[in-house]
């Protein structure tokens, strides 16, 4: 008898109607039927000596019907069903077909089943299929890949029969000796005699990678498994991953399950590799959308989320805004993710900006390491960004806004400009805030570092809580003063040190909350005024440099010298430096004449 084992085209599924007239053909048709085989509803009228001289188990059978002149005999669960067992039935009539990577999974578990094996009659079935298992399809990826697909309808027998681990090995062997041979394939002398390997595309020459993609999830699993104990490049793994995840999850989403989808998410996290960079950002941050969809399980969602951490510099506004698909009173985005993501950023090892080529784990133990400050900087803009897209969302409680705003160190933000815009719009949104959770919201902003143009903003920004608006009037005052005295450092005036914070906001015991309240206000009143005040000297004190440069291109004469002494003189008693009262530097009489040029923008 010949089959054809080198044939590999893959033959169509019969249905059971089409079995039964194509069994017809080959069947004896001169001599009667003696036995009737039933196979997963298929009926098939045959004779008892071919089957029984190649099946031990159609032999065992029929010899407990001695008895009956025609046997009638169920196969029930036969692997394959009524087409694995018309091959088999062709093998016993010694009719040809191809054994092809499409049905040598079939023809394995079948024999197994009817016991065609070696100690029942010499080249049997089951032997011929797995010579062709080892000879023909274990030397080709592509066959394996297609025999592993059979085999997902054959599982448990199929794993018994050691077919499943045979392909799975020879998958990944495949892979990685197809990656050093194209590594060696690179080798080249540069130019000063050299050896040296040159560049190559990402995961150019791994043709496998689409091909993984047709298995399930199971079975794709475990070869991903066996490939990195191979030592296959974590890039082709993480390749690999994203080619089968957009598959399973973007053109299958219309028919898949919920509870698939989620399966796939939690393998395809489990198995992604353990190096920094090697898994695009955009891909963990769709896997953790997906993850927060359809409730992952922790484990799955806090690795995402350590892995986002490891990287969170380089993430965009888009990727941290997390969409919540939960309850009607929920916040719109998934606030607590990108907490805890920010917290694994701030507890990641600090690298430095040039070490990234050669990282190692993306996690680390050191309860110390701090991320760069470059990496700080940005994720800091990213953070005030986020505060600003949520907080108009009348659910976010005041608690998580803070917890996002004081996740990063103090020394994060350089300028507090973002940070102070985020909080703006947040009493803007939440305007029922009481005094105090405005004075704890807005403790937040370091107000010494605020660009000139926030400053005059918020010095004039009635949501403030008055403490608030009474730093910033100190600190913009502070700012003109020190910007006098870079003018003209050799005159008596003291600089005041920007490290001395204004304590006036704080509640005296000895105060009732009502006079608190007005000595804040008058305290508030005063600087508005002071403030006004070197404002309009400041102008003077520049219109002065002007015209005294020209007055020194046109003289320089001592009587000039001596004007100039006298002019500045003048103008610099209005800090009351040269007063013989010791008299303090709060608003004199005289502001009242400015008084009335000060508005206030609301």
């Amino acid at each position: 008898m010949a089959m054809d084992k080198h044939h590999h085209h893959h033959q169509m599924p019969l249905t059971k109607s089409a079995s039964r007239q194509r069994y017809n053909e080959w069947v004896f048709r001169d001599v009667p039927s003696d036995i009737t085989i039933e196979v997963d509803g298929g009926i098939f009228s045959l004779h008892k000596f071919p089957l029984v001289s190649r099946s031990g188990r159609i032999r065992r059978l029929v010899a407990e019907h001695r008895d009956s002149d025609i046997s009638r005999i169920e196969l029930v669960s036969l692997p394959g069903g009524s087409e694995s067992f018309e091959l088999a039935a062709k093998f016993c009539y010694g009719v040809n077909f191809e054994i092809t990577s499409a049905n040598v999974a079939q023809l394995c578990c079948v024999s197994d089943y009817l016991e065609m094996s070696e100690d029942h009659s010499k080249n049997n079935l089951g032997s011929r299929a797995e010579e062709y298992l080892d000879s023909i399809v274990c030397k080709n990826l592509e066959m394996c890949v297609e025999v592993l697909r059979q085999c997902e309808n054959l599982l448990p027998l199929a794993d018994e029969l050691k077919i499943v681990s045979r392909c799975i090995d020879a998958v990944a062997s495949k892979a990685c000796v197809e990656q050093i041979a194209s590594s060696f394939s690179r080798l080249e002398y540069s130019s000063s005699g050299r050896l040296h390997m040159s560049k190559q595309a990402n995961c150019e020459g791994d043709w496998w990678i689409e091909d993984l993609s047709v298995l399930r999830i199971d079975l794709y699993q475990r070869v991903i498994t066996a490939m990195k104990f191979r030592g296959v490049r974590p890039e082709s793994i993480a390749a690999s991953l994203v080619s089968y995840a957009q598959k399973e999850l973007t053109q299958k989403s219309i028919s898949g399950s919920s509870f698939q989808e989620k399966l796939v998410v939690e393998t395809i996290v489990s198995l992604m590799p353990v190096e920094k960079f090697v898994v695009p950002l955009s891909f963990l941050f769709g896997l953790l959308r997906s993850a927060v969809m359809l409730d992952c399980n922790a484990a799955c969602r806090l690795d995402l989320e350590r892995r986002i951490g490891s990287q969170l510099d380089i993430a965009t506004l888009d990727d941290i805004l997390i969409p919540l698909f939960r309850h009607a009173g929920d916040t719109l985005f998934d606030v607590d993710t990108v907490h805890r993501i920010l917290v694994n950023f701030s507890q990641q090892e600090g690298d430095s900006d040039d070490d990234m080529e050669d990282v190692s784990v993306f996690e680390s133990d050191s309860p110390t390491a701090t991320p760069s400050q470059t990496a700080l900087f940005k994720v800091s803009k990213l953070v005030d960004n986020y505060l600003a897209e949520i907080a108009p969302d009348a659910n976010l409680k005041l608690n998580k806004f803070i917890a996002i705003a004081e996740t990063l160190p103090a020394h994060a933000r350089t300028v507090h400009d973002g940070l102070y815009r985020a909080i703006d719009v947040y009493l803007k949104a939440h305007q029922t805030l009481s005094e105090p959770d405005k004075r704890r919201l807005c403790k937040s902003i370091d107000f010494q570092k605020l660009s000139q143009e926030a400053g005059a903003h918020a010095a004039q920004n009635e949501r403030l809580p008055l403490q608030s608006i009474v730093q910033v009037l100190y600190f913009e005052q502070l700012r003109l003063r020190n910007a006098l005295f870079c003018s003209y450092p050799d005159d008596d005036i003291k600089p005041m040190h920007q490290s001395w914070r204004i304590n006036s906001g704080a509640l005296s015991a000895a105060m009732s909350p009502k006079d608190n309240y007005a000595s804040l206000r008058r305290e508030n009143r005063e600087l508005k005024l002071e403030l006004a005040r070197m404002r309009m000297r400041l102008n003077d004190l520049e219109k002065d440099h002007v015209s005294m440069k020209r007055d020194m291109q046109k003289s320089s004469s001592r009587r000039f010298m001596k004007s100039f002494s006298k002019r500045i003189g003048k103008k610099f008693n209005i800090f009351g430096h040269s007063s013989s009262r010791g008299e303090s530097t709060s608003p004199s009489r005289h502001s009242e004449r400015t008084e009335s040029k000060i508005t206030d923008r609301t």
